[in-house]
């Protein structure tokens, strides 16, 4: 029997090896997606309709339910926060690439503290709950001092400033190791401070939930989380004359489960629970 060269069967093996990944990732694959596509929710249009008839938006894309002033408009639940373009704008989809060392404003951007604790004490005013987080100040912004040492970085402390706390603005705390907090002069240098945030007395599990405050790595997420959208529901039940029981009803039929049952966590998707508002109790007031 005459033996296939060294050589040759390496070819053959090599052409073997072409073909079956060409009938697996040039026909199989494509197929199998395809297919997927026409299961409903996996594929198809994404396009939902208005309680008008009217198309309004992207189940897959998140929509701000805000007046012209950005300000939230009562009878919608609120989506979190976007960083794409002005908001969940699909041609700007983007992170806003802040990360937990960003705890003291500039003079152009606020810090992601600051953001943070803007947001919560928001959310917690429009919901008439305890908006305070750890780290906050009162006022919304970065509980964070400036803490100048005799000894450059260690000794004794000679000053401290609340960075985040423009002038006139009343520091946050009286005084910090015997020394009395100021406010932080517009324009000043305080980059030789030492960076100190402070805790403060908020609970470890704030009530304003961390979707409400933070937004998604693409910034087009139409949901939020269960527990945010239990937080909206009275208020949502006062402005459109409802029950809030049943109000409740209509987040968990828009409440979609963990994809494939493990990843990631249970969300509330806003567009299509605002568009289910509006045919289920029509709108009340402005």
């Amino acid at each position: 029997m005459t033996r296939i060269p060294h050589w040759l069967a390496q070819h053959i093996a090599a052409l073997r090896v072409v073909l079956v990944l060409t009938l697996l990732t040039g026909l199989a694959y494509p197929l199998a997606m395809v297919a997927a596509a026409q299961v409903p929710g996996l594929g198809g249009t994404s396009e939902v309709t208005g309680a008008d008839g009217r198309p309004a938006g992207s189940s897959l894309i998140g929509q701000t339910f805000t007046d012209a002033k950005g300000n939230p408009v009562k009878k919608y639940f609120q989506s979190r926060p976007s960083n794409a373009g002005t908001g969940y704008d699909a041609t700007a989809s983007g992170a806003g690439n802040q990360g937990p060392e960003s705890v003291v404003d500039t003079k152009d951007k606020p810090s992601l503290l600051t953001l943070v604790c803007g947001r919560s004490k928001a959310v917690g005013d429009l919901e008439g709950v305890d908006g305070s987080r750890p780290y906050c100040t009162d006022d919304g912004v970065g509980a964070v001092l400036g803490v100048f040492y005799d000894g450059g970085t260690s000794g004794r402390v000679t000053r401290a400033v609340s960075l985040n706390q423009a002038c006139p603005a009343k520091p946050f705390l009286i005084s910090y190791k015997g020394v009395r907090v100021t406010c932080a002069k517009p324009g000043a240098d305080y980059s030789h401070a030492v960076t100190v945030p402070v805790r403060g007395n908020a609970p470890a599990d704030p009530v304003v939930p961390a979707d409400a405050v933070t937004a998604s790595g693409s910034g087009l997420d139409p949901h939020i989380s269960p527990a945010y959208a239990t937080l909206q529901a009275p208020r949502i039940a006062r402005e459109r004359r409802a029950s809030t029981a049943g109000v409740r009803k209509l987040i968990e039929k828009y409440t979609t489960g963990r994809a494939l049952g493990v990843l990631g966590e249970r969300g509330v998707n806003v567009v299509e629970l605002n568009i289910a508002l509006d045919r289920t109790y029509p709108k009340q007031g402005a």
